[in-house]
Parts: C-alpha cells; structure tokens; sequence
C-alpha cells in the first residue's frame, strides 16, 4: 500500500493474501470518489424496462406504506426533530450521553445546556402522533423549566403553571424523565435484554413470513476478560437459538428436514468484541488468537444448522476481516457448510472489489456464503477520524447518492452469482428494494426463495416489509436483524441508528412527508 495511504505500514505484520483480487481491494483502500464513480456508473445504469418497473413498485410500496394507520414510535419522533433541527440536534446529544454520564451533577448541567436553549413548542400539535406529541409536551415544560433555573424569561401559558408544580421536584425529575425516555428509545430497537426474551418475542412475528438474525450487543473488547465475557455471551446464544431450531413444531406426519441456515434463524457476531487487540498491527496474533475462537463459535452454529455471519466494523479492519473468513472458509472442519457469512458496507469505496473476491472465495472453497450488503454504519466516525489523521482522502463515499450507486451495483454481482453467495439485500429504502427486486427477476429462477432475502433492523423496517413478506405480496423473505442487550450495552448501536434515522436524507424520516 502507497505510504501516504498508510502511515507506518511498515510496522505491520505482512499480509497473506496477495491475489489480484486482494491487491485490487487494498489498491481502492482511499481510491479518489470521481475514479469510483466512473466505474460504477455502468454497473448501476439500470435497462430502462427494469428502471420503469422499479420506479412503479417503489410508488405502490411508499402509496401502501402511507396508507395505513401510522404507529406512534420512533419513526415519528425522529421525522418531527430531524437533525437539521437545533432540538434533533439536541436530543442526538442527550442520547449520546445520559446513559454513560455516571454522575447526575453532570447530566443535570448536560440538561440544562441541550434542553433550555429548544424551541420544543414549535413541535406540538401538527397532527403528528401522540407520542411525537407527548415528547414535544415532555421536553417543551423540561425546558421551560431548564430556562427559568438559567435566568431566562417564563412565557405566559397554561406550560408556566405546569412549571412551577413539576419545578417543586427539581433536576432530579427532569433528570430521571429524560433518562426514561432515552431509555424507551433504546427499546425500541432492541429485542430484548436476553437472548431468552429475544426469542420469546420471536414466533409471533415468524408466523408472519419473517426470520431472525441476532445480535448481542458488545464491541470493542478493552481487556482479555471482556472478550471472554463476550465469547461466553455468543456461544450461549448460539446453544439457546439452536435450541429454539431443534424445539420447532413438527408437521403431523412429516419427517423434519436438516435445518437450513437460509431458513433458519442466525447470528451476527463483531470480531472486535473478540479480542481486545484486533487491528491490523496485531495482525499474527489475530491469526493465532482471535481465529481459534471465532472457529470454535461456527462449528456450534454449524452443529445446529444455523447461519453465522462476521459483522461489518470500521474501514480499518476490514482486510484483516477478510482474511479471518478466509481462514474459516478454507478449514476443512468447516467444509459442506453453507451457513458462513460476512457483511459488507456499500458506503465503502473498496465494496466491489471486496464482492469479488468473496464470490471467488466462495468458489475456491465450496461455501456458498452468505453475504448481507447493507448501506453502512460507521459514516460520521469514518469522516471524523480521516479528518483528524490528516488523510488525503476518505474510505467512504462522501454523497449518499454515490452508495446508492455501489449499493446496485454490488447488488448485481451479487444476483449474478448466485451459486457461491446467498445474497442478504439490508435496506429501508422501498426504491433500492424495489430495485432489487426487478433485478433478480433478470437473474436465475425467478421464483426461487432460496435465490436471495431481503433484510431489515428491528424496529425500524418491519411497517415496509410487512407488503413484501408473504404470498399475498411480493412473495419475498425479510429476515429481522435483532439486537439483544441491556442498558448499558446498547450506546454504540442506538447512536447509530439515530444517526441513520435523523438525518434528513432518510428513507426513515421522509417517508412520512406526503410532499416528498
């Protein structure tokens, strides 16, 4: 890798992969957006009859969507402070930062400085949901109260009265209602605080046509004992979702099939929550250390017919990432298994040539791979911490409209190659998954089930995915990507999908805007 692209990559332990395909993925590590956008254009320049078709589907999906009586949850809350607003922006911080802030000294003053300073009336009423409404309410008296311990003026209103009876409480109140309802927010997303609560909730909405990948929540291991916490919390999930697979209800007079890891419910795992020292300068130790570990995880997922996919972290893990699938996918214990997979970011200019190389590494060890191709997750800290090394260019995409284009066109390699990868299409966005839809219908058996599956968050996806799932529909799977985890595991994940959700290019937060 070019020196300026790499500081002190001399340090490092030398890589074992050096194919083309390899080169070509470490070559297009900071590759400069205008060259990644003239090679995508053509692989994400659609046939007309397919443009047209997707475009139509599109508008009956978001047509069907709008028409139903609309949920109050989250969705509501994160259209009505969008975070082009100064209250998104302040209710982006205190998510943030309430449930780490140990003290409430300091949460009280982080109060005071998000909440005092919002036009939160502005938001009441509008004929927005109730709990839109009820938050707008929360937070108008909150800083109302919040300004009048600062020195501000009290506006004259029914809110004033209201004040002075909640002002009796004092911080503690506000304090503890805040911390409440960053609290639900985190529920929302969530599917409970154990993977026994997880998969309690689960039948209900499987009996709808829906699947289930879990995730237990936790990165980043600090130290030797959080990885084997960590390790301990997988492997736990694994024997218990396996369980639930084995204890399914057989039909009367039917013998059970082996389990399939394309139906069945899986787990995603983060190789960061592994070992404490995964990075690409620890590169023989990841190799000795962390694989073994990970081995040992999918030959239990293996044993109960489950898939097993290796989650998707910052830019900078990403080759050391590959070449721990790599490892699995070439271990004889693991061969004539078709439950391992990997995911892969589209925000990354690397993403094409890094689903070339996994349909070739499918090819070369027999696997066919799962692999789920989502938008990204790690954008802002991406950007941040290229600015902050001083960087010549980005890992990411910078415009939204340019992962859009990697998103097709990795979705049509993806479908054209069918035969080493089972492609997990994770979007929000009716019209990429209007898109994707026309395009498989180009590839392969256009009937077939097992030929791709869509994927949406929990929490977040199930409204559009209920008018694909089922016969009645489109005919197609969705399978649920579900977080498992307490309080305190759920900061890093919840400020990402606030972040996803807020922002105003979100599928999200515009679908509920009948002018867009």
């Amino acid at each position: 890798m070019h020196q300026s692209t790499a500081p002190f990559g001399h340090f490092a332990d030398p890589a074992p992969s050096s194919t083309p395909l390899r080169q070509a993925i470490t070559a297009a590590y900071r590759r400069p957006e205008r060259e990644c956008i003239a090679g995508l254009l053509p692989q994400s320049t659609l046939p007309s009859s397919v443009a047209e078709n997707a475009r139509a589907q599109a508008e009956q999906l978001v047509a069907k969507l709008r028409s139903q009586p609309r949920k109050p949850g989250i969705e509501a809350l994160v259209q009505e402070y969008a975070l082009s607003t100064q209250e998104g922006v302040a209710l982006m911080c205190l998510a943030e930062a309430l449930l780490r802030i140990p003290d409430p000294e300091t949460r009280d003053a982080l109060i005071r400085d998000k909440i005092a300073g919002g036009n939160w009336e502005q938001h009441i009423g509008r004929e927005r949901s109730l709990f839109a409404n009820a938050s707008a309410w929360g937070l108008a008296l909150t800083g109302k109260l919040a300004g009048h311990e600062a020195g501000q003026d009290n506006s004259r209103s029914l809110s004033r009265a209201l004040t002075r009876a909640i002002a009796r409480a004092g911080q503690p109140l506000i304090r503890r209602g805040l911390d409440l309802a960053m609290r639900l927010m985190g529920e929302h997303f969530v599917m409970g605080e154990t993977i026994a609560e997880a998969l309690e909730r689960a039948p209900a909405v499987e009996a709808r046509g829906f699947r289930y990948s879990y995730d237990m929540l936790g990165e980043a291991a600090m130290t030797a004992a959080d990885a084997a916490r960590y390790f301990a919390s997988y492997e736990e999930a694994i024997h218990a979702i396996g369980r639930s697979i084995a204890g399914a209800p057989e039909k009367s007079g039917v013998e059970r099939p082996a389990p399939d890891p394309v139906t069945s419910p899986g787990i995603s795992i983060k190789l960061s929550a592994l070992h404490p020292r995964y990075s690409r300068s620890q590169f023989g130790r990841v190799l000795t250390e962390l694989v073994p570990r990970v081995k040992a995880l999918a030959l239990l997922a293996r044993a109960y017919g489950m898939g097993f996919n290796i989650d998707a972290e910052e830019a900078d893990r990403l080759e050391i990432s590959l070449d721990v699938l790599e490892a699995l996918a070439l271990d004889e214990e693991l061969a004539d298994w078709h439950g391992l997979g990997f995911v892969v970011q589209a925000y990354g200019r690397r993403c094409p040539m890094v689903i070339d190389w996994l349909i070739d590494l499918g090819r070369r060890s027999g696997h066919r791979l799962m692999v789920r191709l989502v938008k990204g997750a790690y954008w802002d800290a991406e950007i941040k911490r290229a600015q902050v090394d001083g960087l010549c260019d980005y890992p990411v995409f910078t415009r939204k409209a340019h992962t859009d284009l990697s998103y097709i066109a990795c979705a049509r390699k993806l479908l054209g190659a069918t035969d080493a990868v089972f492609p997990q299409f994770a979007t929000h966005n009716a019209h990429t998954l209007a898109t994707v839809y026309e395009l498989a219908k180009c590839e392969g058996d256009r009937t077939a089930l097992h030929q791709y599956e869509f994927q949406c968050l929990h929490g977040m996806g199930e409204p559009l995915y209920e008018l694909v799932v089922g016969p009645e529909n489109l005919g197609r799977h969705c399978r649920v990507y579900a977080p498992v985890g307490t309080h305190e595991t759920l900061l890093p994940y919840l400020v990402r999908r606030l972040l996803e959700n807020g922002a105003n290019s979100s599928f999200v937060n515009r679908i509920a805007d009948p002018a867009v």
